[in-house]
């Protein structure tokens, strides 16, 4: 019973103390939006009214929540390789690259699958859909971020290139190759000759992802909005993410190198693997990130030239739910949610007061800031809890018996 009671305590403690780790990630958080409303009084807005507008624009109605939603969809695939390579000890800054160049790939392979699966007559029906026109496209976009994600790690492990680096330069190179390919074999033919933006042809209804809606009321609810199925596509890939991590042996592996590299290799872990393996695993769920895009929302890929042409700057904001949901896929998908209900809401922002929308961005950076600081706090309360630990555990010294019959060679091991 007293057995019982102890397990409960300590459950109950450890479970307290996760709680109070949170607490640093929302005084973070209030840090942040305390001194965003400081840049709203210097551009002479209440913050109060600011921040009500936000608010409405981000949930005030279903199409709001639908549209929140929405943008949060691609934040969470990418948070969700962030979170994967943080873990594994490796910094990608390349999710807007990753997502160019998933989308590329899996937009090519629906347009090809399409033009053969499917007659012309039957390329706009209404409520087509070819799960083997999908599922294909999915992949080759997962594997083409994949590989553009691992050769950032497999510069970094075998040639100590620093990834952080690689990963911005090779975002570039992403960004010129949609560029080439927009005005080249890519480009919509009936665009030729007059176009104005680089975009491909439009992918037939059989390779687009429905849109989701849910049997709530009637007509259900988010029928009339633009949520599609990418987003239970993130959310159950972000619970995989979670067992893989934290339930098997692989993920425990990258856990370890992330944690501590030289402990790893002298444990027999092939540290540069897990270091590829991680970044490989980034970069696939930065290129589902967009090749859902494509699939659900802009059913064509198209871009004004720029990364955030298309991207939405998801790459970038993937890394910041990442942290603010404490590097565990569970935790980003609120994370997600919460900052694509800051861009949709700082759209109405804008439009009522006249407030910059691109002020969202400086707040996400600020977020970044005292969310990383708060990490500092977090690592020394787990100091202290280990320390305190250290102390009240008893001292464990060898029975009396067990000394005598080792000092007297009474052990039968010893012996032989």
């Amino acid at each position: 019973m007293n057995g019982t009671s102890g397990f409960s305590k300590t459950a109950l403690a450890g479970r307290l103390n996760r709680l109070i780790d949170f607490a640093p990630v929302l005084i973070a958080l209030l840090l942040a939006l305390l001194v965003a409303s400081v840049l709203l009084l210097a551009l002479n807005a209440n913050p109060l009214e600011a921040y009500d507008f936000m608010l409405q624009g981000a949930a005030g109605t279903e199409n709001a929540v639908a549209e929140t939603l929405v943008k949060a969809t691609p934040i969470l695939f990418v948070g969700i390789g962030i979170t994967i390579a943080f873990r594994g000890g490796m910094i990608n800054i390349g999710g807007e690259g990753q997502m160019i160049a998933g989308a590329l790939a899996g937009v090519t392979i629906a347009l090809i699958m399409g033009d053969m699966r499917v007659p012309p007559e039957l390329a706009k029906e209404k409520g087509a859909f070819d799960l083997i026109i999908v599922t294909c496209s999915l992949l080759g976009g997962f594997l083409m971020g994949a590989l553009y994600g691992g050769l950032a790690g497999f510069l970094k492990a075998y040639f100590d290139v620093n990834e952080i680096l690689s990963t911005i330069m090779l975002n570039q190179i992403a960004v010129q190759m949609m560029n080439f390919l927009l005005n080249g074999i890519l480009l919509d033919p009936a665009e030729a000759g007059f176009n104005n933006i680089p975009k491909t042809a439009r992918l037939v209804t059989a390779a687009q992802l429905p849109r989701l809606s849910l049997p709530i009321g009637d007509p259900h609810l988010f029928a009339r909005t633009r949520l599609h199925w990418g987003l239970l596509i993130a959310i159950v890939l972000a619970a995989v993410i979670y067992i893989f991590l934290w339930r098997t042996s692989w993920g425990y592996r990258i856990r370890a190198v992330g944690e501590n590299q030289r402990a790893s290799s002298y444990a027999g872990i092939n540290v540069k693997r897990q270091m590829m393996f991680s970044m490989f695993l980034a970069g696939g769920f930065a290129g589902l990130a967009g090749v859902v895009q494509v699939l659900g929302l802009q059913y064509r890929l198209q871009t004004d030239g720029s990364p955030a042409g298309f991207t939405g700057a998801a790459g970038f904001n993937g890394i910041v739910a990442a942290l603010f949901g404490g590097l565990n896929p569970l935790g980003a998908i609120p994370a997600a949610a919460f900052f694509g209900g800051l861009l949709v809401g700082a759209q109405k922002m804008q439009r009522e007061l006249g407030v910059p929308a691109s002020l969202i961005t400086a707040v996400n950076g600020l977020i970044v800031v005292f969310v990383v600081s708060s990490e500092y706090f977090i690592l020394q309360r787990s100091k202290r809890r280990v320390n305190v630990a250290e102390n009240e555990s008893p001292t464990l010294i060898p029975s009396p018996i067990k000394r005598e019959g080792l000092a007297s060679g009474d052990d039968g091991e010893e012996d032989g």
